[in-house]
């Protein structure tokens, strides 16, 4: 058995593996890779292995870094179902049309900007988006089912956004069965709204995220009283606005549930926050449709879920028009807008306006790559660039890591310590190599385990003596 790490090897985007034996090839996730200014070169390249030859997909969740090469894939050849939870089902109807949307965009502006020059295609089109969701399977969580005749697969409960999966395959091969599990992106543990990720005890391979690998997230009562400092102080004080890049999946879901109960407990004076992305308009519409994914405090709180509409000072604009009147406001907003990392979307039309302003503050929630405008902020940057300008950072960028969506360093081992028996060999994949390398030592030290982190590309022969138990 071969196993290919073709990647989110030593970086934290583009997941995608090829599992192949001599009866059967399927991949888990098939991602697109962000950041950088290699990203987009990198995602046209034509795939390491022939689409028409792979079986299947199994699929850890929606985000574009873990789907959205998926109809690329299809174009290029691939026939086989995808294998996914009921709710990643539902928000690939959403991401992946959206993502075909800015690719065509991307290319109508490059055309009318090109003097001459022939624009690069989109990587792929809406119709192509089409072809590829015909092809997804829904699968419920903790049922087992068999894509293949020699593989029997699990998705478990992820915690990280909704209808994220945990994936356990167990491929039979001369006899023997292999029992390889693939964590996909881990979510905290304790955090509101979704539950904590499945604790799993048995693996012979396993392939372990590292997103957070070297740090600890501030801790939850701490994460909401900045928040509330940051909100308070640039609307009330100053005078400003408070600009949130937050991911149309699940970060905008949860930064609303957190600024419900703020207001709710009388904590936070009411905003007018308005929500400007239309894919996060219709995430939170299928967020409300899944509370059986929920842990029970989301479900105990006084249904937040229904508050998310009609409320006075809560507006989902969804019209060009109504986004671009949003930088008319001077003071008194937070406005929410994708994309996360601030690379794409209406938050850069936004980011514009605001950035100059020493009064405004940009709220910055989740783990920002390398090679993103949203990494440049983070890391202090005095001017950037928008829309061929340069632009001054002079409002105040604050980055709150309690509210990310991945498992810090202690909750990635505490994790690992639910297996029964060290796994044969463990990779450590979707983290830059300084995380990756400290969650390395980690499990090292506290396990003793074999663990590697892979290149790019690199191919793990699976040899006969670490298969255990027979099959059937």
């Amino acid at each position: 058995m071969k196993l290919s790490f073709l990647g989110a090897a030593r970086e934290v985007t583009g997941s995608c593996f090829l599992v192949e034996t001599a009866h059967v090839r399927f991949l888990v996730d098939c991602g697109m890779i962000q950041g950088g200014r290699e990203a987009e070169a990198r995602n046209r390249k034509p795939f390491g292995f022939e689409p028409a030859a792979i079986d299947f997909v199994l699929l850890t969740h929606a985000h574009i870094d873990h789907s959205g090469l998926l109809p690329k894939l299809v174009r290029a050849g691939f026939r086989g179902p995808i294998h996914t939870t009921e709710a990643t089902a539902e928000l690939l109807e959403v991401m992946l049309p959206d993502s075909a949307h800015i690719q065509e965009t991307d290319t109508r502006r490059e055309a009318r900007h090109a003097r001459g020059k022939r624009p690069m295609p989109p990587l792929y089109t809406l119709e192509d988006t089409w072809a590829s969701l015909r092809r997804v399977q829904r699968v419920d969580y903790d049922r087992e089912f068999s894509p293949h005749a020699q593989v029997r697969c699990r998705f478990r409960d992820a915690g990280h956004i909704l209808g994220s999966a945990i994936i356990e395959v167990v491929v039979t091969e001369h006899g023997h069965d292999t029992r390889l599990v693939f964590s996909g992106d881990l979510g905290q543990p304790g955090r509101p709204i979704l539950r904590d990720p499945t604790p799993i005890q048995e693996a012979d391979i396993l392939v372990m995220e590292s997103t957070y690998g070297d740090r600890l997230h501030q801790d939850q009562a701490a994460t909401e009283d900045e928040m509330i400092t940051v909100i308070e102080e640039t609307l009330f004080k100053r005078g400003g606005n408070v600009i949130m890049p937050a991911f149309a999946v699940g970060r905008t879901q949860q930064v609303l549930y957190h600024l419900h109960r703020f207001v709710s407990e009388g904590r936070l004076r009411h905003p007018q926050i308005f929500v400007d992305s239309p894919m996060a308009t219709e995430v939170t519409r299928i967020t409300r449709r899944h509370l059986e994914l929920f842990d029970e405090e989301a479900r105990r709180l006084a249904g937040w879920h229904a508050r998310g509409v009609d409320l006075p000072y809560l507006h989902f604009t969804a019209s060009v028009e109504e986004s671009m009147a949003l930088n008319q406001i001077r003071s008194g907003a937070i406005i929410i807008s994708a994309s996360g990392m601030c690379d794409a979307g209406r938050i850069r039309h936004h980011l514009r306006h605001n950035l100059p302003r020493p009064e405004c503050s940009v709220l910055i929630s989740g783990f920002q790559a390398q090679g993103t405008l949203g990494r440049r902020l983070v890391d202090d940057a005095q001017r950037v660039r928008l829309f061929g300008e340069d632009v001054p950072v002079r409002a105040r960028i604050h980055s709150i890591g309690g509210l990310s969506a991945h498992a810090d360093q202690a909750a990635l081992l505490d994790w690992a310590g639910h297996f029964l028996r060290p796994p044969a060999r463990t990779f450590v994949v979707h983290g830059e190599p300084e995380a990756a390398q400290t969650l390395v030592d980690r499990l090292r030290q506290r396990f003793g385990w074999r663990v590697d982190i892979p290149e790019q590309g690199q191919v793990a022969e699976l040899p006969e003596t670490q298969r255990t138990g027979k099959s059937g």
